[in-house]
């Protein structure tokens, strides 16, 4: 259903990103990544046969030369996120400032520099930190909160392009990557415990509603939560 369609993918060096690009050059797609790590991002395109092309979604030039190089699309999704996180009264301005930069502005950034065809779809990816929150992480649910309202104000503003949100639960994807491998797998083991799927999330679960959106031309404004059930535990 998406052969011959352009899609960008911000954030697709890894995790839902690249799950999710993967899974559109599968179907068809010509697809372009964009993350800020080079490296990476090369790597990740060689494999799945996708175009590179290094972003600072921080960066408003940087954002801008991605949709120069890429030209006008028919898809684009936004996954990038630089995360930092602690208890509310002692975090670090710096470091929520940069949450909100990466996360929520960045996603701004990408939504005003894209040219997306009529028809085409805006994908964001959210958290279900939203409407869920926990301690040490206030800013984080602030910044799904903010784009899942954004989501809803974009799907009016850039209509005819459709414009969703999928909202993830607990993913293992590379993110957590930094965690002691033993802390890590005991943190998604009792995680998977408590959902009624029995297991976490894992990135193509995400990448296949994010397809569901490109190609389901009656959904706009919508928020889908993934989460294993996790909201009605």
């Amino acid at each position: 259903m998406l052969a011959g369609k352009k899609i960008v993918v911000v954030g697709g060096s890894s995790g839902i990103g690249l799950a999710t690009a993967e899974i559109a050059k599968r179907a068809g797609a010509d697809v372009f990544i964009a993350s800020r790590n080079a490296e990476r991002l090369k790597a990740a395109a060689e494999k799945i046969g996708a175009t590179a092309v290094a972003t600072d979604v921080t960066q408003d030039d940087s954002v801008a030369a991605l949709f120069r190089a890429t030209g006008p699309a028919d898809h684009v999704v936004v996954t990038a996120a630089q995360l930092r996180t602690g208890p509310f009264k002692t975090v670090a301005m710096e470091d929520v400032r940069a949450t909100l930069e990466g996360k929520f502005w960045g996603a701004w950034r990408v939504a005003r520099a894209a040219e997306i065809r009529a028809g085409g779809s805006l994908t964001l990816v959210s958290g279900f930190l939203s409407i869920r929150p926990r301690p040490n992480s206030a800013i984080v649910g602030a910044a799904n909160g903010a784009l899942e309202s954004l989501t809803r104000g974009l799907a009016l503003e850039l209509a005819p392009v459709r414009v969703n949100c999928v909202s993830p639960g607990i993913i293992d994807t590379p993110i957590r990557a930094a965690m002691p491998e033993a802390a890590r797998k005991e943190m998604l083991a009792k995680a998977a415990a408590a959902l009624p799927v029995g297991r976490v999330g894992l990135g193509e679960d995400i990448a296949q509603q994010i397809l569901a959106f490109m190609t389901n031309g009656f959904a706009t404004g919508s928020i889908v939560y993934l989460d294993g059930g996790a909201l009605v535990t």
